[in-house]
């Protein structure tokens, strides 16, 4: 069993956040996978369901983001899981927007939701980094990650949720590889050709040969008809 954390803060006035994308990316996949309804339990909002043959369980701490980690040790402990088996899924600043990468351990980088998992679980478990761009100096990182995402984010944005939905059953039983081949192919599909192209010629700044230019034909002496009596005469004139 995994269990697939989405980090984020409780109610409708932080539901559109960035830093609520964790919750939007169960909320997209509890909905494609017909998962259980959202259920009130370990301190947070719990919804269980399957990928074919296996079995996860989606939480969203409702502790608010700086104590995300009381609610992932509680399902933890009821569900008996292990720090490996566990999957976070959170908002990057230090990743442009659309790109998801994928980590194991490794330290919180500041961010105050793994900040509080570390505290309660340890640092090995399972992240999805979910870029959504930094807003240029470290004092303005609070005010911008609590702002709802901008209008001209909704496409990438519903990609990115698609991506992850898609690539979630590969995510489960640990193939990251096809997890992020699912996500690029929502947000980067590969065009569909019109036909093969010709190799273009190679580009030169030489210039052709001149062909030389055909010259006019001249005509054909006429034959010479005088007689040797004539032709003596000629001469002596």
């Amino acid at each position: 069993m995994k269990l697939i954390v989405g980090l984020g803060n409780p109610g409708a006035k932080y539901a559109r956040n960035r830093h609520n994308i964790g919750f939007m990316a169960l909320d997209r996949i509890a909905e494609d996978y017909g998962f259980s309804p959202w259920k009130t339990k370990h301190q947070g909002l719990v919804s269980e369901g399957r990928f074919g043959s296996e079995r996860a369980v989606l939480l969203k701490p409702e502790t608010f983001m700086n104590l995300s980690g009381q609610s992932v040790q509680a399902a933890m402990r009821f569900y008996k899981i292990d720090p490996a088996d566990v999957i976070v899924l959170h908002d990057e600043i230090d990743l442009a927007p659309a790109k998801v990468k994928c980590k194991t351990g490794g330290g919180h980088a500041g961010h105050n939701g793994l900040r509080s998992i570390h505290a309660h679980i340890g640092p090995d478990y399972d992240r999805v980094r979910l870029g959504v761009g930094h807003p240029g100096h470290k004092d303005a990182v609070p005010g911008y990650v609590l702002r709802d995402f901008a209008k001209t984010d909704e496409n990438w944005l519903d990609d990115v949720l698609r991506g992850i939905s898609d690539g979630a059953p590969e995510l489960a039983r640990g193939n990251t590889s096809k997890f992020m081949n699912a996500v690029a192919m929502r947000v980067s599909p590969p065009r569909s050709g019109t036909g093969t192209k010709k190799p273009a010629k190679p580009a030169t700044s030489e210039k052709p040969p001149e062909q030389p230019k055909p010259q006019a034909p001249t005509a054909a002496s006429e034959p010479d008809t005088r007689s040797s009596l004539q032709k003596l005469m000629e001469r002596f004139k």
